[in-house]
């Protein structure tokens, strides 16, 4: 665990040479133990209940946007899932046919273990949404959502899983802004602030309200 002043002088790091204070190591696959216990998400959910067992292949190597249907919401630490996460909740995606892993970080591994999270209505950002993986698409929650960290709120894992999880609708169109790597092309993170027109987002009814659920870590000053 880094002490306050560490951090403080990370973050204003970070800000001096532009770079974001993302994470990206957060792991689109397994990962360690749990930083925070929470409710593995029981047998009865439904969200669970359809997870896919195999994958799309068509993620490429980049930050975008992808557009598809919500097929599964599996909380971290569900272990009855293919590919299952321990300190992520995993979206799958279904596009056209196609499953997809959106990997959202809810718990941060340095500093207070809090995610920073809000939500605010805005137009979608980039082209029209339309079922697929969309590389180039960019998103920054300062230029395009007039948004800045204090606005958010720490928000335990706890409280944040199922904050997330209840506005995720089977069946019901969504977008993530997300980066896909490591040659990795069923799976994206990054679903948090990164600077750089990378900001990752979960946008809720893309096509008719768009919502975007956002996130950032304790250091990431902007």
């Amino acid at each position: 665990m880094r002490n306050a002043v560490g951090l403080r002088m990370r973050a204003l790091a970070l800000v001096a040479l532009g770079v974001s204070a993302c994470r990206p190591q957060d792991p689109p696959a397994i990962d360690g133990p749990p930083i925070v216990p929470v409710d593995t998400a029981p047998d009865a959910d439904p969200k669970v209940a359809n997870c896919a067992t195999l994958f799309g292949t068509g993620l490429t190597n980049a930050f975008g946007r992808l557009d598809g249907t919500i097929s599964a919401v599996i909380p971290p630490n569900y272990q009855d899932c293919a590919m299952p996460n321990r300190t992520h909740l995993v979206l799958q995606v279904d596009v056209d046919g196609a499953i997809y892993r959106m990997v959202v970080n809810v718990a941060s591994d340095q500093g207070p273990p809090d995610v920073f999270f809000d939500q605010i209505a805005a137009p979608l950002a980039g082209a029209p949404w339309a079922s697929g993986w969309h590389p180039g698409e960019q998103l920054d929650y300062v230029a395009q959502l007039g948004l800045h960290a204090d606005a958010f709120v720490a928000t335990p894992t706890a409280q944040l899983v199922p904050t997330i999880s209840d506005q995720l609708v089977l069946g019901a169109h969504v977008s993530v802004y997300a980066t896909s790597e490591n040659n990795n092309s069923s799976s994206a993170h990054l679903v948090h602030r990164n600077g750089g027109n990378q900001d990752g987002a979960i946008v809720i009814d893309p096509e008719t309200a768009p919502r975007y659920l956002v996130m950032h870590f304790d250091e990431q000053l902007f």
